[in-house]
C-alpha cells in the first residue's frame, strides 16, 4: 500500500472528470490488454536497424516554472517531425515505469532514468506505434509522433504544493511536467492539429487517463481527439504473488485461473456501457504481456496477437478514423504462447484449453 503521506502528491480531480475522459472518446488495454483500432495489409517481421533513433530534447525553459524530474533535472521528450498527409496530426505517447511510493523508493528511482534525465538514454528508437514504417504502422507512420519521457513517479500528477520539508531532495512536479511539455508542443505545431491521439502504456496508460481532458481542452475544437490507455500498471500486484503466473502461464494455479476468468467477467461487465457506445473502442485480448502498442512484435507484425484476424494495430486504426466497429474480445481461456520467444516475452496468437 502507498505511503499515506504520499496520496496527496497526485491530483486526481481530471481523472475523474467525465469518468476518466471517455466523452473524448479514449480506449484502454488492462492486465488482458485493453487498446484501440487500425487497418493494414501485410504486417511484416520487425527489424529493429529499421526503428528510427530519435534524440532527447530537454525542456530548458521547464526550470523557469519549477517542472522537474524527481532529482531536480529538466524533463525531456523526444520529437520525430511528421510530413505528407500527417503533417498536422500528432501522436504522443508517455512512457511508462510504475511508481515509487515512499521516501525511500523515491529516493532510490532518483537515480534512474525514471526519475532523472541525466541517466535518460539520449538516443532511444521509435517502434510499435510510434513507428515510421508504413508496413509496421500503417496509420500513424507519418505523424508527428513524440515520447514523452516519464520522471516523476506519480504518472505525471505530482504538484510541488504537497512537497515535503524534511530535508529531502525530492521534486514530485509531473504536473507542471505535463503542462511544460504541453506548452512546448502547441507552440511547435499541436495547437493547430487536425488530429490527435495521446496514448500511454502502464504508469504511462494511467497519465494519459488523468490528462485526457486536457488535451482535448487544449487542442482546436474540430480536431479529432482521442486517448489511448494500455496496460494496468505493475502496482496492480504489489507483493508479487502473481510474478511466476505472469511470466509463465502455465506457472499460475487453478485458484489463480479463476481469479483471471473472474476478472475477464469482471472488467467486461465494467466495460458493458462502453461496449453499448458507437464511438468508444477496446481490444480484450488473453495474451499475457504488459504493454503491448509500443513494441513491433505486438502491434502489427506477424508474430501480434490477434481477435478475428486483426492485429491491435488495424483495430485502432479503425476506431480512431471511424472506419468500422472495433471492439473485440478475445476467448475465454487465457492464452497459451505458442513457442514465439523474442527477448524477455512471449506473443501469444490465439486461445487454447489450458
Amino acid at each position: 500500500m502507498a505511503n499515506p503521506r504520499l496520496r496527496a502528491l497526485t491530483r486526481w480531480g481530471k481523472w475523474a472528470k467525465k469518468d476518466w475522459a471517455i466523452a473524448a472518446v479514449g480506449f484502454t488495454i488492462i492486465l488482458f490488454a485493453l487498446t484501440l483500432l487500425f487497418d493494414s495489409r501485410n504486417p511484416t517481421t520487425p527489424d529493429l536497424s529499421a526503428h528510427d533513433l530519435v534524440p532527447l530534447t530537454l525542456l530548458h525553459r521547464a526550470k523557469a516554472t519549477g517542472a522537474l524530474c524527481l532529482d531536480g533535472s529538466l524533463p525531456g521528450y523526444h520529437f520525430q517531425k511528421g510530413f505528407g498527409s500527417g503533417s498536422n496530426n500528432w501522436l504522443l505517447h508517455i512512457e511508462g515505469g510504475g511508481w515509487c511510493n515512499s521516501i525511500e523508493t523515491c529516493n532510490i528511482r532518483k537515480r534512474t532514468a525514471l526519475g532523472s534525465s541525466n541517466y535518460m538514454d539520449r538516443l532511444v528508437p521509435f517502434a510499435g506505434i510510434l513507428s515510421r514504417q508504413p508496413s509496421q504502422n500503417p496509420d500513424f507512420y507519418n505523424w508527428n509522433i513524440v515520447k514523452i519521457r516519464y520522471c516523476d513517479g506519480a504518472s505525471l500528477a505530482g504538484h510541488p504544493e504537497s512537497e515535503f520539508k524534511n530535508g529531502t531532495k525530492l521534486f514530485f512536479r509531473g504536473q507542471l511536467i505535463w503542462e511544460a511539455i504541453m506548452s512546448e508542443l502547441l507552440s511547435l505545431g499541436l495547437s493547430k492539429a487536425k488530429q490527435a491521439l495521446l496514448s500511454g502504456c502502464s504508469a504511462g496508460g494511467l497519465a494519459t487517463l488523468i490528462h485526457c481532458d486536457d488535451f482535448r481542452d487544449h487542442l482546436p475544437k474540430d480536431a479529432i481527439v482521442k486517448c489511448l490507455a494500455d496496460a494496468a500498471p505493475a502496482g496492480s500486484d504489489p507483493h508479487g504473488y502473481w510474478r511466476r503466473c505472469r511470466l509463465t502461464i502455465k506457472e499460475c494455479d487453478s485458484t489463480q485461473i479463476g481469479t483471471l476468468q473472474g476478472f475477464r467477467s469482471s472488467l467486461l461487465k465494467a466495460l458493458s456501457k462502453l461496449e453499448k457506445d458507437k464511438e468508444g473502442g477496446m481490444f480484450i485480448n488473453s495474451c499475457f504481456v504488459h504493454c503491448q502498442t509500443w513494441m513491433a512484435e505486438t502491434w502489427h507484425s506477424p508474430n501480434s496477437p490477434r481477435i478475428n484476424d486483426k492485429t491491435i494495430a488495424e483495430s485502432v486504426g479503425d476506431w480512431y478514423f471511424g472506419r468500422k466497429p472495433s471492439k473485440e474480445i478475445d476467448c475465454l481461456t487465457p492464452a497459451i504462447p505458442l513457442a514465439i520467444t523474442w527477448t524477455s516475452h512471449e506473443v501469444y496468437e490465439t486461445c487454447l484449453e489450458y
